[in-house]
């Protein structure tokens, strides 16, 4: 999943250890939400109070995810370290500082990768292992070497990749993609590009100078904030649709139409009035509505 960080860790004037710079490669809080959707797609895809079978299956299978989504961000920290080193929010990683060398850096993507994928083709099933490693092709080379340098777009298209955690984890507990699990992807899939454009628009120089074509830098400010806003509308249609298909009761929907109006209320205002403050309040209220949309899912798949 393509989530943005916000803000860089406090710096200390000692460096940190070589395993704090390690794990800060995997971008710990991106792949906590990865999981954490990853999760939300195994629940679902277990009709009643899982088994301890269940239990176990579900555990192994986000250790495996976690440590293939920790590979690709490392290896995206390694492919922009350059690029990282002259933004303001990405310039305290050890990569774009020179503190890690790049073989070593390299070296543990591919550990971490080998092991996710053979703990997920041993102890899951071979679906999850594939599709987690053609989530990890698509975000770190497609998405990351390809897409991102050369298209404005590179967030909409390399979007179908970050979407694709609940698909995993419906997949280790099924062993199947069904129609729900493509549902959830929709709703990811539409949710990144308002939520990513919204912090773009406020890190506009950063982009800038890093000489990559975001969208407000390519389009301008307007432009983005009226594709915001326009994502959002059709965001909240998706949101709307565990309902229609069944997936869900009332909980889901009465959380899923708060909170979209929500989100589309801040792309509106975004849209007539811009400021820093406003772009700023729009990204931290998207984590918000993905977040608390998959937890109405959980609490709706027991509770109703």
């Amino acid at each position: 999943m393509r989530v943005a960080e916000p803000t860089a860790p406090p710096m200390t004037a000692a460096s940190p250890s070589r395993l704090r710079q390690f794990y800060s490669l995997t971008k710990p809080r991106v792949v906590q939400l990865i999981v954490f959707c990853a999760l939300i797609g195994m629940v679902l895809a277990v009709p009643c109070v899982p088994t301890w079978a269940e239990v176990r299956l579900g555990l192994l299978a986000c250790l495996g995810i976690w440590l293939v989504a920790g590979a690709a961000a490392a290896f995206n920290c390694l492919v922009e370290k350059g690029i990282d080193a002259k933004m303001k929010r990405t310039s305290w990683r050890p990569t774009a500082r020179q503190e890690l060398q790049d073989w070593q850096t390299l070296l543990f993507s591919a550990l971490l990768c080998v092991a996710g994928s053979a703990l997920l083709y041993v102890w899951v099933n071979a679906l999850t292992m594939w599709l987690t490693f053609a989530t990890f092709v698509g975000y770190a080379v497609v998405y990351t070497v390809i897409l991102k340098p050369l298209t404005p777009q590179n967030i909409v298209i390399g979007g179908a990749s970050g979407a694709m955690p609940p698909v995993l984890g419906w997949a280790a507990m099924t062993g199947n993609v069904g129609p729900e699990a493509l549902i959830l992807f929709l709703i990811i899939f539409l949710w990144t590009p308002p939520h990513f454009w919204a912090l773009a628009l406020y890190r506009v120089e950063d982009y800038r100078k890093s000489g990559l074509p975001m969208l407000p830098v390519t389009h301008g400010n307007e432009f983005t904030r009226l594709q915001v806003l326009l994502y959002t509308l059709v965001l909240f249609a998706a949101c709307l649709m565990p309902f229609i298909y069944g997936m869900s009761s009332w909980l889901y929907l009465a959380a899923a139409v708060v909170l979209s109006i929500g989100f589309c209320a801040y792309g509106f205002a975004l849209w007539r009035n811009y400021s820093d403050a406003l772009a700023r309040k729009t990204f931290r209220f998207s984590l918000i509505h993905l977040s608390a949309l998959f937890a109405a899912l959980l609490l709706d798949h027991y509770l109703i």
